[in-house]
């Protein structure tokens, strides 16, 4: 089988899409990150059994504490939009439903994101 692509291409890592491998590392670094983030809030959460909604606060008011959950949260929903938009962009056909699937899953994501870092702030400032 012939390769379709130029040598500068080639070299450059370009694909027909002209973003290369963009997307593929974007998803791989958000997972990478992702392991020890989540780790971090898995033990967190645990440890916050049986404690009280102002218990929960005063946790969320250390900064070791609230940065680590903020970029989970951010790294994970970047991550969610990634994936599905590779599930849009493979196992939708039409280019109309297509499209507007990518701008909902955007749209979406953004929605999440602004109301969860909101609790997260109204938590960790009090409120």
């Amino acid at each position: 089988m012939r390769d379709m692509r130029t040598p500068l291409g080639k070299v450059r890592g370009l694909g027909s899409a002209k973003d290369g491998t963009e997307h593929f590392w974007h998803i791989r670094l958000t997972a990478v990150a992702l392991v020890p983030l989540s780790l971090f809030v898995i033990g967190w959460v645990l440890s916050l059994r049986g404690v009280s909604v102002d218990g929960v606060r005063a946790s969320l008011a250390q900064p070791l504490v609230a940065l680590p959950v903020a970029l989970f949260l951010v790294a994970a929903l970047f991550h969610m939009r990634l994936g599905m938009q590779i599930i849009i962009e493979d196992y939708v056909h039409g280019e109309g439903s297509k499209v507007v699937l990518l701008m909902l899953n955007t749209f979406f994501t953004i929605a999440i994101g602004v109301v969860s870092l909101f609790a997260l702030l109204k938590l960790s400032f009090g409120g």
